[in-house]
């Protein structure tokens, strides 16, 4: 959040000064840079001594692994790795609810970081998931699936579990979808893992505000960002790396 309240900032003045001279801005591009140990390469002594007395009380509370990842992941659209790995880990958590969800749904603009290959921490998985989004459960009839998959294809793919086939137009117009090789029923019900937030129809899913039959625990235990390490925390205790792929769960046709 401060990082995008700092990139308003700076477009604001960036404005202001292109107002109060003869500079006229013609276009603002932005990506995100993954920070990592390549940039420890060249420590800044003055300010590695001002950070000393802080960056114990950090480290403790954020550099407790939780797991390992087998690659570098990154979300984008139409899919990516991560996406995958996020959506799945909605359905993973059923278990721990008494659910049986066939979908998860998880939306591309709540994923604010990447994962770098190898140990994962705790403050890694907090720049993933930052916000206070709770798991939700809840149950949607065939026809507003579709409509769902209609609005998913408009934004241009969305994070969705394994299972899913989406073939979406060059214009955002959905062509076809299946899940678990079957086209959607009209007048079938489906059970659905996605957040609060999503549930309330945000990021353009307005279908999913007819959602019946709600699971929505607000406990502070409940927040993804928890449920994403006690997948790690768990997969680690097998003895797995987490991993994910690019399966073609959603394609935009050329």
């Amino acid at each position: 959040m401060k990082k995008n309240v700092l990139f308003v900032l700076v477009v604001s003045q960036l404005l202001l000064l292109s107002c109060k001279s003869h500079y006229q801005m013609t276009g603002i591009e932005r990506t995100r840079i993954l920070v990592d140990s390549r940039y420890d390469a060249t420590p800044n002594t003055e300010a590695e001594a001002f950070l000393a007395p802080y960056k114990h009380v950090v480290d403790s509370m954020m550099s407790p692994k939780v797991g390992k990842i087998a690659r570098y992941m990154a979300a984008k659209k139409p899919e990516s790795e991560l996406s995958n790995l996020l959506a799945d880990v909605l359905v993973w958590a059923g278990k721990k609810y008494q659910e049986k969800p066939v979908l998860g749904l998880y939306n591309m603009g709540g994923i604010r970081a990447a994962f770098s290959a190898g140990d994962v921490t705790y403050g890694d998985v907090l720049d993933v998931a930052p916000f206070e989004n709770k798991i939700c459960f809840l149950t949607l009839t065939g026809e507003k699936l579709t409509e769902l998959f209609q609005q998913i294809a408009s934004t241009g793919g969305e994070a969705l579990s394994h299972g899913v086939r989406m073939v979406i137009t060059a214009d955002h117009q959905l062509k076809s979808v299946t899940l678990n090789g079957q086209p959607i029923d009209p007048k079938a019900t489906y059970r659905i893992a996605t957040i609060d937030y999503l549930a309330q129809g945000n990021d353009r899913m307005d279908a999913l505000k007819s959602k019946m039959d709600v699971n929505s625990p607000q406990e502070e235990s409940n927040n993804l960002r928890y449920i994403i390490m006690d997948y790690f925390r768990e997969q680690d205790q097998l003895g797995k790396v987490v991993d994910a792929q690019v399966e073609g769960r959603v394609t935009i046709e050329k």
